[in-house]
């Protein structure tokens, strides 16, 4: 649920912004305040792609320059209403977009950022080219819509635009809220633990490119109607920079943070055309950092060291602006050393800054009751299907790189309702297999079957979603999400409802959605984390986080779990709690292969130990007889043994 005070600050700015026509007549200041609120409602969409997913798109000003198009292509051409135009500038860009992403979301990086700004050159030329269907450079004209006989103008469309801001903001706020928002982070916070989770990175990055071209398509449309004219040469690339600066300056992953670039690059440039304007804002920079500065250090959220540059440079841009005669030769070199800065010195953006200094992080507004869960210890982990026979057969199993085999004919049983410990030195191909047997890598040759079916060539994700879950050699969370949130990830798979139920909150969503931080909570009852459920992953000292990862694999429901050295940073207690954990896993019917350093662990849990060396396996049986292998002494256990 939506903080309360984060409510009633919204409804009241809400209030403020269509409150603005009442207070002023002028239709420059009217403009002004529609051109930021269209602007937010791109930005909005383009932190999905940038602030969630961690993708750079320079391809926005192009899906921005689509939705406009459409709608005056639609309104000259055909002569559709604003009630059809509006919806479909939506779906078509969403089209575009997804036409863009499908192909360019294969690669990652500068590569993604090469792809999407091509995206962008390649529809202005296209907009400037199709004269039959465009008129090229001569662009479009269209008046303001009409609605059931009533023409609206400046002021009545400015209200128009303020109920799709709102609108915009509810549908982000619940999307990004949701299991989808927790997919897309996901995505950022560790693309493989990702695909391990049931969560497909590929599939949700284009999901997510796709809702991101939609909230640009509405954009589009509105600022045609708002301009009355459009061109090719709006939709250039210096347009999809100054996007990609505002989620950067606002802050990512904060509406808050996309209301504010949108500000500060439509309001910026024309203050910088006024000395006094300038001044003003400098000075009111400077008095800002200096209190913030103070705040900061007054509650041990930052030092003078770090506070140092961003003080003295807004104190030297006062002066500046002082010193100054005429700005107009001054204005591009001021506005590109103030983005310069925002960029270097405030890396989570001004929202980002200031939460740090106030002590929040972007997870504040999303707590939940710490007491959820707790009635329902007795069903933490589900039992599975449990009996005799091979859950898991590996036969043959070679995995080359280059010239070398770091598995090499490794056959492997693994029996149902078992601790199968997977022991050797370290390079002896352990973490290799737990990557071979979860899709990460496919094998060179061999031949794995899991319950009567084969997973050679399957995703990472398929395979989750089949039944095999596991926890990470180092340690992958999802860092800036909570303990819960990370949990719920591994939920990802209970929830059936679409993007339609999120938007909407249908009953099925509802319903679908306690269920699963229900079961969160529970899960983090098993593992003894539910009084950090509300802590950030990545503050979790590293024993908790060793148990975060195995609530969150036991999430996906799973007839197997891989543990990775999971006993790996845990101090002699956590130790013994992490093997009665084990053992609990184990008793709801959970075969469980595990790879541990720690021998005494091995030897007092494990039912059956198989031992790898040089990525063959040189022993296999009960741990007292593998202990007493002269082939396992030799390379193992007389050597390294703790």
């Amino acid at each position: 649920m939506m903080n309360r005070k984060y409510f009633i600050a919204s409804v009241l700015g809400f209030i403020a912004l269509c409150l603005v026509p009442v207070f002023t007549h002028n239709p420059y200041y009217i403009h002004l305040v529609e051109t930021i609120m269209i602007y937010a409602i791109l930005l909005f969409g383009l932190d999905i792609v940038v602030g969630y997913t961690g993708q750079v798109s320079l391809g926005h000003a192009g899906l921005f320059g689509i939705g406009a198009y459409t709608a005056g292509v639609l309104f000259l051409k055909v002569g559709a209403p604003f009630w059809v135009i509006l919806p479909a500038s939506i779906v078509v860009t969403g089209i575009f977009g997804a036409i863009l992403a499908l192909p360019a979301l294969r690669v990652s990086g500068p590569y993604l950022a090469m792809v999407t700004m091509a995206f962008g050159t390649i529809i202005q030329i296209l907009i400037n080219e199709m004269t039959f269907l465009t008129e090229g450079p001569m662009g479009l004209k269209i008046p303001k819509p009409t609605v059931a006989g009533y023409k609206f103008n400046e002021e009545s469309f400015y209200w128009v635009v303020c109920v799709m801001l709102a609108l915009s903001l509810l549908v982000v706020h619940r999307v990004l809220r949701s299991q989808l928002g927790r997919a897309f982070e996901a995505l950022r916070g560790s693309p493989v633990a990702s695909d391990c989770m049931g969560v497909s990175v590929y599939r949700y990055k284009v999901y997510a490119f796709v809702i991101s071209a939609g909230f640009a398509g509405l954009a589009g449309c509105l600022y045609a109607y708002s301009e009355q004219y459009i061109s090719p040469n709006t939709y250039n690339n210096e347009l999809t920079v100054m996007f990609l600066l505002a989620i950067i300056m606002g802050g990512r992953k904060t509406r808050l943070g996309a209301m504010l670039g949108a500000t500060i690059i439509v309001l910026l440039p024309k203050l910088l055309d006024d000395l006094e304007a300038f001044r003003m804002v400098a000075s009111s920079l400077a008095v800002l950092m200096l209190v913030g500065a103070v705040i900061g250090i007054a509650r041990r959220r930052t030092t003078w060291q770090t506070m140092f540059v961003p003080v003295v440079g807004t104190a030297a841009l006062t002066a500046f602006s002082f010193w100054l005669d005429n700005i107009t030769d001054w204005r591009l070199s001021i506005f590109g050393l103030m983005i310069l800065f925002v960029v270097y010195y405030l890396q989570d953006g001004i929202v980002g800054f200031a939460r740090s200094l106030m002590g929040k992080t972007a997870n504040s507004d999303n707590v939940i009751d710490l007491s959820a869960g707790q009635n329902q210890q007795g069903a933490l982990v589900r039992a599975t299907e449990n009996g005799d026979g091979d859950l898991l057969v590996a036969k043959q199993v070679l995995m080359q790189f280059g010239g070398l085999k770091a598995i090499n004919q490794v056959d492997l049983k693994i029996k149902r309702g078992t601790i199968h410990g997977l022991i050797g030195p370290n390079g002896s191909g352990k973490s290799t297999m737990m990557n071979v047997l979860t899709g990460i890598y496919v094998p060179t040759a061999g031949d794995i079957a899991f319950a009567g079916r084969s997973v050679v060539g399957r995703t990472s994700s398929d395979i989750a979603l089949s039944g095999i879950a596991r926890t990470f050699q180092n340690v992958q969370l999802f860092g800036e999400m909570t303990a819960l949130q990370n949990v719920q990830v591994g939920l990802h798979h209970t929830f059936k409802s679409n993007f339609l139920d999120v938007a909407l909150h249908t009953p099925r969503y509802s319903k679908e959605e306690l269920a699963a931080t229900e079961r969160g909570m529970s899960l983090l009852h098993f593992v003894g984390l539910a009084e950090l459920a509300n802590e950030e992953a990545r503050n979790l000292p590293y024993g908790k986080q060793r148990l975060l990862e195995i609530a969150r694999a036991l999430a996906l429901d799973p007839q197997l779990l891989l543990l990775d050295e999971p006993a790996a940073g845990l101090t002699a207690p956590d130790i013994k709690e992490l093997v009665q954990i084990i053992r609990k896993i184990r008793d709801h019917g959970i075969t469980v292969i595990l790879i541990e350093h720690h021998m005494d662990v091995v030897m007092s849990i494990c039912d059956t130990v198989s031992v790898l060396d040089f990525g063959q396996k040189i022993a296999e049986g009960q741990p007292a007889e593998v202990q007493a292998n002269e082939k396992v002494i030799e390379a193992y256990l007389g050597g390294t043994a703790t």
